[in-house]
This record gives structure tokens, C-alpha cells and sequence, in this order.
């Protein structure tokens, strides 16, 4: 259904047909040329990040993650069940059990109080997912990972440009993911980056990213051939993808400002006091009665990814959905409990019959509104 407001709608800056015209004219289209590296160098200037790969999606990122991990079958990781499927996926595909962790009472991200009773002889990793650009607890998990010698992946998919106690989110974690796809803050509309912050994968990451050759030696003149040396693929973005990145992180600024005025906006319509006169006869808001929310508003201010409303059932975030649809509005819902998925109940059956009643509610009461660079003109249109 196409509706006068959707959902999302990508943002271009301007610049983004003249820098792929550059690259066209560079004479290098594959992956590793010149906008490739810009992207790369100023993303670990600006954030103090470890060695950057950019990737063609965050999934290949969480991919490449799972086998600088060396996971073997039977391995455990452990996720958040309320998160997207290339969470898990990545690690499942590497013969890993996922473990899932359920969200917090408060907030969709993972139950950082929950984490050490899943921690088991097998466990190898935790995979922490920032949820709409909101900070997992890091001092809490990186304190478990230390006691028990695990890895931590930060999924950082939709947390671009955001700090937690002062550090940028991708810094924390051994291995952190994002993503660039066209949902995202700043896009290209399909890409990713690993963040390598632990020098020991540094080397290996760079032979994974080249097709499990040592290519990247070859061209620095280290070695007088390149050959296939180690596990990898095919996770180079074209230059034209980088440069059309390129374009955006040189806007990320104007980009986050004008994304924050509209996250502020819906903050203080929900916050008006007069939500019996407004649209959400059916809503339940729990989240915006709370301090928690209060405090989470003012760290979402950073990034601004998403804004969501919560509702008391299924059936009247359903109601709302179609009081949306009717003012040519589009509202989605998101993740569904991926410890309650087929694949799960097949795979993983114990997992399955876990209850995990946060994720779980919210799988089934969280809506999330638009939230894109042109939404204020198209509402005063």
C-alpha cells in the first residue's frame, strides 16, 4: 500500500551522483579503491575505532565475525531473541547454538542481568545489539566477558553516532557490526562495516574480507604472489556504494540534527498531556510514564534511529496501525522472537520452549513511526 507518509524514505545529500561519476572516472569499481578507504579512515578517525572493513551489508559483517571466532559445532552464542535474524544467523551458519537472552522489562535491548546464568562451558561469545541506537549496559557485559573469557560482538546495526559514558557504541566490543543499509541513519542502500578492535583479528579480518587470500600482502608488496590462505568470501562493497557513503558521512552532522528535531517532536507530542484528544485512543504508552523512558529519551537524542510506541495488546497496536492507515500514514511493527521461530523449534528446541515474556511483548505491542530526513515537510504538506 503506498501512503502519503511512509515508512522510510532513503535521503540523498546531492553529492552522491557526482562522487560515483568519480569513481567511475577513477577507473576502479571493485571494492578496496579510493572511497572505500576515505569511507574507512574517517570512520576510525572520528570514533577511535579499531581497523575498519566496509562491507556489503552488517550481515556480512556478523558473518566474517563468526569466523574470526573459529565457531565450531557446538559452540554457544549468546543473543537477544528480540533482534533480527543476521544476528543469530551469522553464527548458526558457523554450526554455533544460539542462546537466546531475553529483553529487559523496560526497553527492547537485551537483559544485561540475565546474561551470566547462560554462560556455560561452551559459551563463546555474547553478541549485544544496541536496539534503535540505545547502549546495551557495556561496562556490565564486558566485566562478564573478562570473567569468563568470551568474546563480545557489538551489533551496532542501527546505532551509528551514538556514546555510551562519553565512548562512541563500536568501540567497546572486540568485534562491533553496522550497518548502512537504506533503513538506516546514513545509507547506501546495502551495506556494513566491521570493526576490528582487538589487534589480534586484525590480520585474519583483512584475509577474511579478501576472499581468504592474502591479497591485501600482495599489494603492499609483503609477498611476490597472493593465494588462498584461510576461510573467507566475497564482503567488499563496490566503490560505487563507498562512494555514494562517502557523500553521506560527509552530511552525517545535518543528517543526525535534522533526525533528532523529529525524534524530539514525537517526544513531546507523546509527553503533551493530551493523548485523549490525539490519535492513540487505543495506546497504552507504558514506556512514556516511566523515568526509564525519560532517561532513554535524552540518549536517543544522539542518534535518533527509530521512534516506537508500545500498546497494552496485539490487537490495539492492530487498531492503531489502521487509524494510521486511514490518515495515509504507514506504522510497522518489528522483530518477532526469534526463540519462538520454526527455524528455532527445529534447531534448537530447547530454546523454543523457553519463556522469554519481554521479548515476547514486545514482538507483539511495539510500533514504530516514520522517522526520516523529509518527514517535517511532508507533515506540513
Amino acid at each position: 500500500m503506498k501512503l502519503k507518509i511512509p515508512f522510510n524514505k532513503p535521503f540523498q545529500t546531492g553529492l552522491e551522483l557526482s562522487y560515483i561519476e568519480d569513481a567511475i572516472q577513477r577507473g576502479h569499481l571493485s571494492g578496496n579503491g579510493y572511497y572505500t578507504q576515505k569511507c574507512q579512515q574517517y570512520l576510525q578517525g572520528k570514533y577511535q575505532f579499531g581497523t575498519c572493513f566496509l562491507t556489503s551489508s552488517c550481515t556480512d559483517a556478523l558473518e566474517m565475525s563468526a569466523i574470526l571466532l573459529d565457531i565450531q559445532q557446538g559452540d554457544e552464542v549468546i543473543v537477544p531473541s528480540f533482534t533480527f535474524v543476521s544476528t543469530a544467523n551469522a553464527f548458526a551458519l558457523r554450526g554455533a547454538k544460539i542462546v537466546f537472552v531475553d529483553s529487559r522489562k523496560d526497553h527492547p535491548n537485551m537483559d544485561e542481568d540475565k546474561l551470566e546464568d547462560l554462560i556455560s562451558s561452551r559459551t563463546k561469545a555474547i553478541v549485544a545489539v544496541h536496539y534503535g541506537g540505545f547502549p546495551c549496559d557495556m561496562v556490565k557485559i564486558l566485566a562478564l566477558a573478562d570473567q569468563y573469557n568470551l568474546i563480545v560482538i557489538e551489533d551496532a546495526a542501527q546505532a551509528i553516532d551514538i556514546f555510551y559514558q562519553n565512548r562512541p557504541i563500536g568501540s567497546w566490543g572486540h568485534l562491533a557490526c553496522f550497518s548502512f543499509h537504506e533503513t538506516k541513519n546514513i545509507q547506501c542502500g546495502e551495506g556494513g562495516m566491521l570493526v576490528v578492535n582487538d589487534s589480534e583479528f586484525a590480520k585474519r579480518a583483512e584475509v577474511i574480507w579478501e576472499k581468504g587470500t592474502n591479497r591485501s600482502s600482495f599489494s603492499k608488496g609483503e609477498v611476490s604472489k597472493y593465494t588462498w590462505v584461510d576461510l573467507g568470501s566475497s564482503f567488499l562493497p563496490s566503490e560505487l556504494n563507498s562512494a555514494y557513503l562517502w557523500a553521506q558521512l560527509e552530511c552525517l552532522g545535518k543528517i543526525q540534527e535534522r533526525r533528532r528535531a523529529i525524534w524530539l517532536a514525537y517526544s513531546n507530542y507523546f509527553h503533551s498531556g493530551s493523548l485523549e484528544d490525539s490519535i492513540l485512543p487505543y495506546s497504552y504508552l507504558e514506556n512514556f510514564k516511566s523515568e526509564e523512558f525519560k532517561a532513554m529519551s535524552s540518549i536517543h537524542q544522539a542518534n535518533s534511529h527509530l521512534f516506537y510506541l508500545l500498546f497494552e495488546n496485539e490487537e490495539q497496536r492492530k487498531l492503531y496501525i489502521q487509524k494510521l492507515e486511514k490518515k495515509e500514514i504507514m506504522a510497522v511493527f518489528h522483530y518477532q522472537s526469534l526463540h519462538k521461530s520454526d527455524f528455532s523449534k527445529r534447531y534448537f528446541p530447547d530454546q523454543y520452549r523457553r519463556e522469554l515474556p519481554h521479548a515476547d511483548r514486545f514482538s507483539e505491542s511495539l510500533l514504530r513511526l516514520p522517522l526520516f530526513y523529509e518527514l517535517p515537510e511532508l507533515l506540513e504538506n
